[in-house]
Formats: C-alpha cells, sequence, structure tokens
C-alpha cells in the first residue's frame, strides 16, 4: 500500500515538468525546511534504520562522533562550495570542474559519480529487499523488481520535484517507523526506560565520546570528526547525488540553511537509532534470544518479526522501505544529458527532446541499478 501511495504521489509531479529546468532543478522553487529534510532522507538508508542500532545493542554510541564530522563538513560546503554553485546557472556540480579545470576533468568526473552510483545504489536497493524478504518471506529477487519498478516509475514521470517531495513525507514515515519501535520496546521491557538506563549506565553502552588518540578504535572523537567533515564535503559538496538537492533552492541562502540544519537533524535521528539499540540490548537480556544471529545488524528486523504484531510490523517494514526510497535516478539523468547529451552528441536539442532523452536517461539508470542488486 505505501509502495503504490508513494507512486501515485511521485508522479503526480509529471504535469510540472515542462522543461528541463523544471525535471532537473524544480525550477528553483524548493524551500529552506523541505532542502532539509530530503538531504535527511537521501543520506538514511536502510544500512542506517537497522545498522546504527545494531552498533549500540554490540557495542556503545560512539558511533555519534561522526555526525560532528557531518555538521562540521556543511558548514564548510556552505562557505566555500554554494557560493560558487549557485555564482552560475549549473544543471550538475561537474559542469563546474569544467569552468575551473576543462573538459576533461569534468567528463572523468561525471563518469566516476555515474559508475560508482550505479553500483552503491543497487547495492542499497539490495540491501533493502534483503531486509523486507526476512520479514515478508517474499525472495528477494521480486523485491528487488517491485521496489525499482516504483522507484523508476515516479523518478521518470516527476523528475526531481517528485524526488525531493517524496523525500520529505519518507523521512517522517521512517522517524515514526522507528519512533514506533522504540515504543514498542519500552513497552515490552520490565522496568521500561528506568531499566534501560541502568542497563546502558552499566554496560557502557551510553557512552558516546572518546578523545583517545588510538588508532585501532573505529570511532574516537578526531576520527569522527576528520572522517566526517571528509566524507560530507565529498557526498554534500561535490556528488551531483545530493549536490543537485542544494541546486534545487530558491535561493542560496535556502540552500545553505537547509544544509547545516540537516546536519541537526541527522545527530538527532542518530540518537533515536542508538537509543534504539540500546534498548534491544536491554530487551534480549530479560528475553533471551531463541536463535543466532549471523551478523548484529539482523536484531533488529528479528525483532519486528518476532515479537512486533503483524499491522506494527507492517508499518515498521514500510518505514525501512521509506528509507531506503531516495533515488539517484534524476540525478543521474541530468549528469548523462548535461554532461554527455548536450556537448558530445546533440547540442542543438530543443526542450522536448532534451526532456525526452532526460526520462529515458532515468529509465536506462533505473535497469543497471536494477541489475546490480539481482547480480
Amino acid at each position: 500500500g505505501y509502495l503504490v501511495a508513494i507512486t501515485a504521489f511521485g508522479s503526480w509531479f509529471a504535469r510540472f515538468q515542462k522543461t528541463t529546468r523544471d525535471y532537473f532543478l524544480t525550477g528553483r522553487s524548493v524551500p529552506w525546511w523541505a532542502i532539509c529534510f530530503t538531504i535527511v532522507a537521501t543520506e538514511t538508508s536502510t544500512l542506517s534504520f537497522i545498522g546504527v542500532p545494531a552498533g549500540a545493542y554490540a557495542g556503545n554510541m560512539t558511533f555519534l562522533q561522526i555526525a560532528l564530522g557531518y555538521i562540521t563538513g556543511r558548514i564548510l560546503v556552505s562557505l566555500v562550495l554554494l557560493p560558487a554553485y549557485f555564482r552560475g546557472d549549473l544543471f550538475t556540480s561537474y559542469e563546474l570542474l569544467q569552468r575551473r579545470f576543462g573538459s576533461a576533468v569534468k567528463t572523468l568526473s561525471a563518469v566516476i559519480f555515474l559508475m560508482t552510483r550505479s553500483l552503491a545504489d543497487g547495492i542499497r536497493l539490495f540491501s533493502t529487499a534483503l531486509v523486507i524478504a526476512i520479514v515478508t518471506q517474499v525472495p528477494v529477487t521480486w523485491v528487488v523488481i517491485v521496489l525499482g519498478a516504483a522507484m523508476i516509475v515516479y523518478t521518470m514521470r516527476g523528475g526531481v520535484s517528485a524526488v525531493i517531495w517524496t523525500d520529505v513525507v519518507q523521512m517522517f514515515v521512517y522517524i515514526a517507523g522507528a519512533g514506533a519501535v522504540a515504543i514498542a520496546l519500552l513497552g515490552r521491557i520490565d522496568g521500561g526506560w528506568a531499566e534501560v538506563v541502568r542497563v546502558g549506565t552499566d554496560t557502557g553502552r551510553f557512552v558516546f565520546l572518546d578523545a583517545s588518540l588510538d588508532f585501532t578504535r573505529a570511532y574516537t572523537l578526531w576520527a569522527g570528526l576528520l572522517g566526517g567533515v571528509a566524507l560530507t564535503l565529498s557526498t554534500h559538496g561535490t556528488d551531483q547525488y545530493l549536490v543537485q538537492r542544494l541546486l534545487s533552492a530558491r535561493t542560496q541562502k535556502a540552500a545553505s540553511t537547509g544544509l547545516i540544519l540537516s546536519g541537526v537533524i541527522v545527530f538527532a535521528q542518530f540518537i533515536l537509532f542508538l537509543l534504539i539499540g540500546v534498548m534491544l540490548f536491554t530487551y534480549y537480556q530479560q528475553f533471551p534470544l531463541q536463535q543466532t544471529l549471523e551478523r548484529n545488524d539482523q536484531i533488529l528486523p528479528v525483532f519486528v518479526v518476532n515479537e512486533l504484531s503483524n499491522g506494527l510490523a507492517g508499518f515498521i517494514v514500510a518505514a525501512i522501505v521509506a528509507a531506503a526510497l531516495s533515488p539517484s535516478l534524476n540525478a543521474m539523468a541530468s549528469t548523462t544529458v548535461s554532461d554527455f547529451y548536450l556537448p558530445y552528441i546533440n547540442p542543438s536539442a530543443d526542450q522536448a527532446t532534451q526532456l525526452r532523452v532526460s526520462k529515458q536517461a532515468t529509465v536506462a539508470w533505473g535497469v543497471v541499478q536494477l541489475a546490480v542488486a539481482i547480480g
């Protein structure tokens, strides 16, 4: 039901797509708060939804330190890169590289983006299908096909408007799903929140700062800051997948406000996910697991399948889908048209031709991601 609703909602935006500027940049009409929410939804995947709680379930909350780097990196992107992007009429981040370094650098960067994004989102689609298959007992391949088809249809029809506004809806859906899991856990733990605090404190699961210089530790304050900044400069500052969202903002100030605020929301979101991990640990101390986990990130799906009622479990599955469906297909199509088709194949193409090729490219890259996920 959720898939049908979100596909219909995204397809509704097809009526507003008259030019490639509409299709790829929404005519630069998106307010700051929608920019904020779409960025949060874009960088949150099923891996985040099930993997971050698993980190606190098996260890502690030091993962939170990387979110401090995310906020710092966003400030740097807003100060250094956004002014350059909004100085001209750009469709992709790689067009800026052409101005500074020439067409060869731009083309190489665009090729790398298309290749790595195809692989990354194919894996993201597969990981989502894997979780849903565990819960629903539907074969993984069929789940991949259904999810991928829905993603292709509404992205191809509605363009980046569909992507951004469905992202806004989906952020609230998956956060509501995470909240539902937290409430369900608290209702099942003997002693409630007080017991969670006691167990989390006694076992060190509430530890979130580690200022040591031990390079063997995965998460320290310094690694979090440096790694978070480096990752954010890459993903939010240069990757067309996220830069396209920023370029869709009404103004540079709206893009900057949305970008920085998204870091604060991601920080709060990670706190919620990590608390769920501590709650899961507390729950299974009282009611030991009756099965052996192959990986710690199975713990949340196992709880959903074994402990929740069908209706609530279905809502959590919808939340997992929401965390996954933030397609990169429109960003890949914009790169294909702006960085390859127009410069090298048909520089004189009119708007109708450009729009047709854009939709064809969207479908083509969707098929590529489906092939990666199934393969």
